[in-house]
């Protein structure tokens, strides 16, 4: 087995992933506006896509870590989204997804919902496998990179943490 450093890097463009959707009468609620679950389904779908094609390998939804609602979606709006992959560790990757509602009238875009979500990546007996180092081409993907790597070791603090306090209880 090779190690991540065996690997070919590979740039956060080179699995980036893009997709659209109508929201349709289905999709949403009794206030005319897209149910969270449906947006949740689509950026679960178009994130594993973005870390199956970095890792070149089957990809498992780990966490959602963060998911923001900021403005609603219409029925009959077109929705954009936007996934990447923000930060890789030795077999786990980050996800960022931008999700966009676009007027199909008029053009005008508006970022409706941001999330991030690890995934891990395995090999052909079910364990996780190493994945590619990320090529750090941008000043934004450095960003991305360095922001992913703080809500990872956050995320881990945080899990020693309750673990620790249910110790004391």
């Amino acid at each position: 087995m090779s190690s991540p450093n065996e690997l070919s890097p590979k740039s956060p463009q080179e699995s980036a992933v893009e997709t659209r959707h109508v929201v349709l009468p289905n999709d949403a609620n009794h206030y005319g506006t897209a149910f969270g679950g449906a947006i949740m389904s689509w950026i679960d779908l178009i994130a594993v896509m973005a870390a199956q094609r970095h890792s070149g390998r089957e990809a498992v939804t780990v966490s959602i870590d963060r998911i923001n609602f900021i403005t609603p979606i219409q029925i009959g709006d077109h929705v954009n989204l936007k996934a990447m992959v923000n930060y890789v560790g030795t077999t786990s990757m980050e996800v960022g997804v931008q999700v966009n509602r676009e007027n199909p009238y008029t053009g005008e875009m508006v970022r409706a919902t941001t999330a991030y979500l690890s995934f891990v990546a395995l090999d052909e007996n079910k364990k996780p496998a190493p994945v590619p180092p990320l090529k750090l081409e941008t000043d934004l993907e450095k960003r991305r990179f360095a922001e992913g790597k703080m809500r990872i070791e956050m995320a881990k603090e945080f899990a020693a943490k309750i673990k620790a306090s249910r110790k004391i209880s």
